[in-house]
Formats: structure tokens, C-alpha cells, sequence
């Protein structure tokens, strides 16, 4: 005869719950309009994609510039016209 397998928890078995996170979580994915972010947290990003922005510039500027189009590719095809 095998054992049954223990349950982690009793929430699943529960019908009545209020305040509980599992609630919370539907609440959320069923009403979204009325989720909002707290001031911290995106003060917190804003500050994050300032910094990664800067950091981007930075990198920009530091690497070498390519030359696209450099003055000798001009003179090639001039020559292959006469």
C-alpha cells in the first residue's frame, strides 16, 4: 500500500480566504487599470534608465568613429567611368 503525498500547504483546500496573497495575485491579473506602481519604485527605474542612458552615451563617444563613405571609395568609381 503506498503513502499519500503530504500537501505543502492548506490554502488550495480552503474556500473562504480574504487578504491572502493568492487572492491578491487574481485581483491584480483581473483588475490591472487599477494596479499602480509605488513612488519608490519608479523613482528607482527612472534613476536605472538615466544611469544606462548615460552609460550608453559613454560608450558611444568613446569608441573610434568609422568612416562610412571614406574619400577613397569616391575616387574608385571615377576611374571605373573613363
Amino acid at each position: 500500500m503506498t503513502r499519500r503525498k503530504k500537501t505543502r500547504s492548506l490554502a488550495d483546500k480552503v474556500t473562504i480566504r480574504t487578504g491572502k496573497r493568492k487572492d491578491y495575485k487574481k485581483w491584480r491579473h483581473e483588475n490591472p487599470d487599477q494596479v499602480v506602481s509605488s513612488r519608490r519604485f519608479t523613482q528607482k527605474k527612472r534613476q536605472q534608465r538615466k544611469l544606462q542612458a548615460a552609460r550608453k552615451l559613454a560608450r558611444q563617444e568613446q569608441g573610434d568613429s568609422i568612416a562610412i563613405h571614406p574619400e577613397s571609395s569616391t575616387t574608385t568609381s571615377e576611374e571605373r567611368d573613363e
